[in-house]
């Protein structure tokens, strides 16, 4: 690439990233075996990385939940680990996607509407804090592709100059008013916050400790030493085992680590089992 060129993408992206614009999305067809071809609609904002659906990252869901299973997907974003989720616990299974940002959230109800032969989605558009009420996000771009609760972790310096106002609810609230019977049966709950991780944990104690669902969270860049062990201890202390994946369409690459493991990786994603369900993963056996 010339140097020119280079410059000239550089400027474009700049570019995009402080002009607003709504953008739509393109159906995307997965020929996946052998479930049949899977739809998903790819969001079209330029900032946003290609998606996809493959039975090794369904397969990751399987192990880790159980067929007619409910599954919370907190930071659903567009539906990409969604789909694969719900594709995994069966259209019996029942999949709470939950997502704040409005632009986003309309990429996503699409997703929740294709499928839905093999698919069972409820999409829900708030964010889950401690209380409830109206509350400002930051996000890298005047579009609104990525971002979060990023006032509440101590690093300010995080590059998330662009706010949007979201609705937040409680999440312990939100599930005992309308899915007490689908928390019988709840395999997994996964956060992807952009470093509230943990404050949501701290909001579901009761959930965690009555039905020990599988954990998928992440340790984000910018927490410091003290958030980093912080989220350790909010798992650690409703006793899970903690592991860090690198791969999502494999199991193999887990690795167990301690508290001291956290401060040494900028930033990684988290499984967490429940020790007492450990015989219930056969990958860990």
């Amino acid at each position: 690439m010339s140097l020119f060129n280079y410059i000239k993408r550089k400027l474009k992206k700049k570019s995009i990233k402080k002009t607003f614009k709504e953008y739509g999305y393109e159906i995307k067809d997965f020929l996946v075996s052998p479930l049949g071809h899977i739809q998903y609609a790819q969001w079209l904002h330029p900032l946003e990385k290609p998606k996809k659906i493959s039975i090794e990252n369904i397969n990751f869901y399987k192990s880790i939940t159980t067929k007619n299973s409910f599954i919370i997907d907190v930071g659903a974003h567009t539906g990409d680990t969604t789909i694969p989720m719900s594709l995994a616990v069966g259209k019996r299974g029942k999949v709470l996607a939950i997502e704040p940002n409005p632009y986003v959230f309309k990429i996503l109800k699409k997703n929740t509407e294709l499928n839905p032969q093999l698919t069972t989605i409820i999409p829900e558009c708030f964010a889950v804090t401690e209380k409830e009420g109206a509350f400002i996000f930051n996000y890298s771009d005047a579009s609104f592709c990525n971002g979060g609760f990023l006032s509440q972790i101590q690093k300010k310096e995080h590059k998330h100059n662009y706010t949007l106002e979201v609705k937040g609810k409680n999440l312990h609230n939100y599930l005992n008013q309308k899915y007490t019977t689908e928390l019988q049966k709840l395999s997994l709950i996964k956060i992807d916050a952009e470093g509230y991780d943990k404050e949501i944990l701290k909001t579901i104690p009761d959930i965690l400790n009555t039905y020990k669902p599988a954990l998928m969270v992440e340790c984000y860049r910018y927490l410091d030493r003290d958030e980093r062990s912080d989220l350790f201890d909010t798992l650690s202390n409703h006793g899970y085992l903690i592991f860090s994946i690198e791969n999502f369409e494999s199991l193999e690459t887990l690795k167990e680590i301690k508290r001291e493991d956290m401060m040494h990786k900028k930033h990684f994603e988290i499984l967490a089992l429940h020790q007492t369900k450990k015989d219930h993963y056969k990958f860990l056996n």
